[in-house]
């Protein structure tokens, strides 16, 4: 069995250790976290060290990939190329719960991690590095741009497209045939039956874009 190592140690990293647990292919050899110190555990999990120590990591603890688990979309990024940079034939692994329904066709990229009871229907692409958090569901024939996540509960239906880095809060609905722009959020609860640009803030019912957002800026 392959060894991984999981960045990060806090919320979003006990659902991915979960996760790894109840699909068996992977070992977790510890966690990498900037703010903690080595040994303290997560769900009986070690931190090991920090981001920047990987490549002497790695040969230690026989590590043979990485998953990184960091909600934000863009703070995912920005670790996800610092990790690239350091340890350049490092793979990044895709794990998926499996109580996830995985339509026929489906393209998932790596790194992304599938949560329990998320859909995704048949001829759905998935990107790179993105979140499908617990229950939520994408239909036929949608995209979900690289680095872009739905969060708990969210729904999109077929023929949407979400742009890289866009967010998909809790519980809001994308109607069929919607396109999402690149670096939006679409807010908790909100109804979104019309095309949303990028760049945005938007929420209601239906969602109408409420401010600018710059990239990078905090949503969680």
């Amino acid at each position: 069995m392959n060894s991984v190592v999981i960045v990060g140690s806090s919320g979003h990293a006990k659902v991915i250790i979960d996760i790894v647990q109840k699909e068996g292919k992977y070992k977790i050899a510890g966690l990498l976290d900037q703010s903690r110190s080595v040994g303290e555990e997560t769900l009986g999990y070690p931190v090991i060290g920090k981001e920047q120590e990987l490549p002497g990591l790695i040969k230690r603890y026989g590590i043979d990939g990485a998953i990184v688990a960091i909600g934000d979309n863009f703070v995912r990024a920005k670790v996800v190329a610092a990790i690239k940079d350091l340890c350049p034939d490092l793979p990044f692994v895709s794990t998926i719960h499996p109580n996830a329904s995985i339509g026929t066709e489906v393209s998932i990229g790596e790194g992304t991690v599938i949560m329990a009871g998320a859909s995704i229907n048949p001829c759905s692409s998935i990107g790179r590095f993105c979140i499908l958090n617990t229950n939520c569901s994408l239909d036929h024939d949608s995209i979900l741009h690289d680095f872009a996540s739905l969060a708990p509960g969210s729904t999109a239906g077929g023929n949407c497209h979400i742009g890289q880095y866009s967010a998909i809060s809790i519980g809001a609905i994308v109607i069929h045939g919607i396109h999402i722009g690149e670096h939006t959020v679409i807010g908790a609860g909100s109804l979104v039956n019309k095309p949303i640009e990028s760049f945005v803030v938007a929420y209601g019912s239906p969602a109408l874009p409420v401010r600018s957002r710059k990239e990078g800026d905090k949503y969680l």
